[in-house]
C-alpha cells in the first residue's frame, strides 16, 4: 500500500510540476488613429480653354479675304491651308487671271510669308 500511495503522490507531483499552459493572447484594442486634420480646401483648377491654332486662324483670314465682296473670285471654290506663315491654295478657278488674283490677295493678308498656289484652271468652273 505504501507503494501505491508513493506512486499516487509521485503522479500528483509530476502533474503539478508541469509548467502552466501559456496564457491566451488578449486582443489589444486598436491604437486610436489621429483624427484627420482638415486641410485648407484646394482651389479648383479649371482646365485652360484650348488655345486657338494660329495656322487655322491664318487660313481663315486668307479664306475671308478671298471671299470678300469685289474680289471677283468664285465663293467656296478655293480651300486654304496654312503652316507657319506658308499658305497653300487648293481648288479650281475658271481662268489664269483668277488663279493669279487669288495668290495676290492671299499674299497681302497679315501673317502670310509665302503662297503655294495649287489652284487648277478648269474652264467652266
Amino acid at each position: 500500500m505504501k507503494k501505491i500511495l508513493a506512486l499516487a503522490l509521485a503522479a500528483v507531483l509530476v502533474a503539478c510540476s508541469e509548467p502552466p499552459p501559456p496564457p491566451k493572447p488578449v486582443a489589444k484594442a486598436p491604437e486610436p488613429t489621429p483624427a484627420p486634420v482638415a486641410a485648407a480646401p484646394k482651389p479648383e483648377v479649371k482646365p485652360e480653354p484650348p488655345k486657338p491654332d494660329p495656322n487655322k486662324e491664318l487660313a481663315a483670314r486668307v479664306k475671308q479675304a478671298l471671299e470678300a465682296p469685289g474680289t471677283k473670285l468664285p465663293t467656296g471654290a478655293i480651300d486654304v491651308t496654312a503652316a507657319d506663315g506658308k499658305v497653300t491654295l487648293w481648288g479650281a478657278v475658271a481662268s489664269d487671271a483668277e488663279r493669279r488674283r487669288a495668290a495676290q490677295l492671299a499674299g497681302k493678308v497679315d501673317g502670310v510669308s509665302n503662297v503655294d498656289n495649287q489652284l487648277k484652271v478648269v474652264k467652266g468652273s
